[in-house]
């Protein structure tokens, strides 16, 4: 178990494991345990610690508290204001490297913390054959996503969808990835509030029936991607029919995998060749 020592005499005691476990338990947290170890890991300091469990309670999410999220194996830094990677979206990115296997050109639309992209070149063997790009309209989740594809030499651009990109990626791109709002304007007051307090509008909002940007990029992708290259975005199952349709009607190949376990739905569309 991580502990921690005064860092001066005058430093307050450290909490004790049980402690922590007790204030988490009883602000509602259902894996008390776990958060505790990752919480008292992450924390240099007790008054950091005492710090980072006050946070907590008052319902800020775990990974916002200790500044990271797992994602496929990797630890992928987050802070405040930027949407948390969820784990049902690792099967997008399954889905894209089954699609796309020997793709050279990634780009992660909409990209959050990056963590779609850089799953996408960790599994490709980036640095090194892939190119990776990666794309946000908000300039906090532009700044952690940096953070988290320098690894794999990513670029990342601020813009609204396509206008971000450079112009050198039109008919290139084999894998675009775009992890998309899709949650009906009506609908965002009923999320949990770890989502609904605490992550950003502009990443949870897709509009009235939540496939407005998802419309948008199934329209502009074949601008963008190579012959035989795959869009991939992530929706829910009572919007897939609708998604389905909105791919097919800008002229690509598009089919639905479902991930039952992880309550995953991605639509994927294939360009054709040129």
């Amino acid at each position: 178990m991580p502990s921690l020592s005064p860092s001066s005499p005058a430093s307050p005691a450290p909490l004790p494991y049980d402690a922590v476990v007790a204030a988490l338990r009883a602000a509602g947290c259902v894996f008390a345990e776990d958060e505790a170890r990752l919480i008292l890991a992450a924390a240099r300091t007790p008054d950091e610690l005492a710090a980072m469990v006050d946070r907590r309670v008052t319902g800020l999410p775990l990974e916002l508290v200790v500044g990271w999220a797992e994602f496929r194996g990797l630890r992928i830094a987050v802070e405040p204001g930027v949407f948390v990677p969820r784990r049902r979206t690792e099967f997008l990115v399954e889905q894209a490297l089954a699609a796309a296997p020997e793709a050279t050109v990634v780009v992660d639309l909409c990209c959050g913390s990056g963590a779609v992209g850089a799953a996408l070149a960790a599994a490709l063997g980036s640095p090194g054959p892939i190119e990776l790009h990666a794309a946000d309209i908000d300039p906090a989740a532009v700044r952690c996503a940096r953070r988290n594809v320098a690894p794999y030499d990513g670029r990342v651009h601020t813009g609204d969808l396509f206008e971000a990109l450079p112009d050198s990626l039109r008919g290139r791109v084999g894998i675009l990835a775009a992890n998309v709002p899709y949650v009906p304007t009506d609908e965002v007051g009923l999320l949990p509030a770890e989502a609904r307090d605490h992550e950003p509008l502009v990443a949870l909002d897709g509009g009235p029936d939540g496939l407005d940007v998802l419309r948008r990029v199934a329209a502009g992708a074949h601008h963008w991607l190579a012959p035989g290259g795959c869009l991939l975005i992530e929706t829910s199952a009572r919007q897939a029919p609708t998604a389905l349709e909105a791919f097919a009607g800008t002229g690509l190949s598009a089919r639905l995998v479902v991930s039952e376990e992880l309550y995953a739905n991605v639509v994927i569309g294939r360009s054709g060749a040129r």
